[in-house]
């Protein structure tokens, strides 16, 4: 398989997250979303509306999210848009909660791994073209969370964040404490949960994750832990699973003291597994070629 391409850039500001968008060579066509983390609430490390403005306008996106599985104020509708409001995502460009209604859109996934089947809101029905927008931090379940989460997790509805999150066991939110798998049986789910994302977009997609404000915490998390490493840059891609491998292996060559945190929270995770899965999916590839827009 031929390396995919990964591009860099070293400052974290606006119009360089719209450099790395153009840098990728795809112009996303039709009703584009473009998926992002709304940020629980109390959280202060998700990327906010003012800061991604720029890009979205840019490309005449919608920004997309879809409601928790877990007790916060994202896990129904109601308290959601009222978080939505107060963190002002619609102050800019549109926004759309996918799964506001029901009933959610299914994405059959035969060749999975765990799952055979993924829930996602309905309304993404609704867009032709997919920009994945992540923040790159540490995940509490995942180990790290990139654009493999968002395009599994992130996507996928309450029901659906229930089935990845029991590995194919339950899709009733109230039971999802009960019915935890082993760790790679989710991050496998996580994986066939990404591939079904990709597959239903068809290559109209494209990838870029923000290594700013890197916690050992997810976005998700009221009470994240302060950044641990200082912000190391901006990449972009067309494959999800080179985009992830990068922000791995720049973490693991940081020279960044709070690095053995974060590591020490991947792998205790076995973060990386998910992009074994992922890989093995098809979903894309680990082998890249960074390239240095600075340069």
């Amino acid at each position: 398989m031929e390396k995919s391409k990964v591009y860099f850039i070293k400052e974290i500001t606006p119009e360089n997250i719209i450099k790395a968008y153009e840098a990728v060579g795809k112009k996303l066509e039709g009703k584009i979303a473009v998926k992002m983390h709304s940020g629980e609430k109390g959280n202060k490390n998700y990327l906010r509306p003012e800061f991604v403005k720029d890009v979205i306008n840019y490309v005449n996106g919608t920004v997309v999210e879809c409601n928790t599985a877990y007790e916060g104020a994202r896990n129904s509708t109601e308290k959601h848009l009222e978080l939505i409001k107060e963190h002002e995502w619609e102050k800019y460009f549109p926004f759309d909660l996918l799964d506001r209604e029901g009933p959610d859109m299914e994405l059959d996934i035969p060749s999975g791994k765990v799952l055979k089947k993924n829930y996602v809101g309905k309304d993404l029905a609704k867009y032709d073209s997919l920009l994945v927008l992540s923040h790159f931090k540490g995940h509490a379940m995942g180990g790290y969370g990139g654009a493999l989460k968002q395009l599994s997790i992130g996507c996928a509805s309450s029901a659906g964040k229930t089935l990845i999150h029991t590995a194919g066991k339950e899709t009733d939110q109230t039971k999802l404490w009960d019915n935890l798998p082993e760790q790679d049986r989710f991050l496998e789910a996580m994986a066939d949960a990404a591939s079904s994302i990709v597959d239903y977009f068809k290559g109209n997609a494209v990838y870029i994750n923000v290594m700013k404000n890197i916690s050992v915490d997810c976005d998700c998390d009221g009470n994240a832990s302060d950044p641990c490493m200082k912000d190391i840059g901006i990449l972009a891609s067309l494959d999800p699973v080179a985009v992830d491998q990068a922000c791995l292996d720049l973490v693991y060559n940081s020279n960044d003291p709070g690095r053995d945190k974060l590591i020490e929270r991947i792998e205790s995770r076995h973060g990386v597994h998910t992009i074994e899965a992922a890989y093995d999916l098809g979903v894309g590839n680990r082998e890249y070629e960074l390239i240095d827009l600075d340069k």
